[in-house]
């Protein structure tokens, strides 16, 4: 291959390696500012009034109650109970508690995010002791989209521990009529639960540093090129 193609070559890869990282770093800042876009909706939406446990059953776009309080009074459907897996809290592994909450005076439930417990590291299927309160209860928190999903390997599990929960499908297993939010409760720790849930904006300053990465790792790809393809041929040439 002549020097003419090498430089060519060269060229071309340099320039296709900048444009990826520039993307790559302008990416992170896109989810940064879509994070910090959620915070802000998450803290105006909860200095707003708390809501009553009614406005779940009526009829409306979901999507408009996500983030506000809401004060709701109900029956635990304990036996209905999940341990959604690999859910950390302060750094610490364990799970997410869920359980359906029977809206008082309705038919329907709403599957209420209770709080974190740490798991059992010797006996990995020994589920942790969590206070289920029989008859009725009032608990405050804010309303959610259902609880997020992680990355599964094969079919979706069964039984009280459990990877992800489907909201449509965990409403057909157990026969509970389930709306398509969620509850985040909110308190002090009870019941065996910490309820030191993570922001919603969460990792806002890791997004910004990734993109500096980026655009560091860009600037340098650009910099030896020139040097190596432009400067140093200079001073290398012979003199006259």
């Amino acid at each position: 291959m002549s020097d003419r193609s090498k430089f060519w070559l060269l060229s071309f890869i340099t320039l296709l390696a900048v444009g990826l990282t520039l993307s790559l770093g302008r990416w992170q800042l896109s989810r940064a500012a879509e994070k910090e876009r959620l915070q802000a909706s998450v803290e105006a939406r909860g200095q707003q009034d708390e809501l009553p446990g009614a406005v779940l059953l009526q009829a409306g776009p979901a999507d408009l109650l996500i983030h506000r309080r809401i004060r709701v009074r109900g029956r635990w459907l304990g036996a209905h109970t999940v341990f959604l897996d690999n859910r950390p809290m302060n750094a610490r592994p364990g799970f997410y508690v869920v359980t359906p909450l029977q809206l008082e005076g309705s038919g329907q439930a709403v599957l209420v995010q209770r709080g974190w417990v740490a798991r059992n590291f010797t006996d990995r299927a020994r589920l942790p002791t969590v206070d289920t309160p029989p008859g009725e209860v009032r608990l405050s928190g804010r309303i959610a989209p259902p609880p997020a999903k992680l990355y599964e390997l094969g079919q979706a599990q069964a039984g009280p521990i459990r990877q992800n929960l489907d909201l449509a499908q965990f409403s057909v297993q157990t026969g509970v009529p389930l709306l398509p939010v969620s509850i985040v409760q909110a308190g002090e720790p009870s019941e065996g639960l910490l309820r030191e849930w993570p922001l919603a904006g969460a990792g806002i300053d890791r997004h910004y540093g990734y993109a500096f990465q980026w655009f560091g790792l860009s600037a340098l790809l650009a910099i030896l090129y020139v040097w190596f393809q432009i400067v140093r041929p200079i001073f290398k040439r012979p003199r006259i």
